[in-house]
């Protein structure tokens, strides 16, 4: 009985303290040398210095890896590089760290209509028409994508796979 008002209390301290924690954003506490990194990476992307950035946005993950921001901005530069694979990986990265980020949902369904997935793409206009209250911008300019890139053939996994073929060198 005496340990009953202690254990009481310990235990809504430990659900207080984990409930703090667990309702915190993933990108709250980004290292602020990495965001720094990230203004510069972006300030080197807008004057067209996509290497640059390039280099100065993957420190910004090495000082700080749960830096959402740092990926959607990789992301972007490896889009403008011509790289849709790359960027659809930088995406799902971002998302890994905030599911909901409106950015990386578009960017990633651009990339996924450049790459010739229109389908996927189609999901992720979905999932922004459930969290954009009226038309966003990124939906707008998701749907835009789409609506172009639907113009062509759309490829499936299979299509896009290599198929292995006969080696030109022949045993002796």
């Amino acid at each position: 009985m005496r340990l009953t008002p202690p254990a009481l209390a310990l235990a809504t301290l430990l659900a207080a303290v984990s409930s703090v924690s667990h309702g915190e954003r993933p990108t709250a506490g980004v290292d602020p040398r990495s965001a720094a990194l990230v203004m510069e990476g972006n300030a080197d992307a807008a004057a067209g210095r996509l290497e640059a950035a390039n280099d100065v946005l993957e420190s910004a993950l090495a000082v700080d890896p749960r830096n959402r921001m740092a990926f959607v901005s990789l992301a972007k530069v490896a889009t403008r590089q011509g790289l849709p694979g790359k960027a659809i990986r930088l995406y799902r990265e971002a998302l890994s760290l905030e599911p909901n980020d409106i950015a990386a949902i578009a960017g990633q369904g651009e990339a996924m209509v450049a790459k010739g997935a229109v389908t996927k793409a189609r999901e992720n206009l979905a999932k922004l028409k459930g969290l954009c209250i009226g038309n966003c911008p990124e939906q707008v300019a998701l749907a835009a994508a789409i609506e172009h890139g639907s113009a062509g053939p759309e490829l499936s996994a299979q299509a896009v796979t290599p198929h292995p073929t006969a080696s030109p060198i022949k045993p002796q």
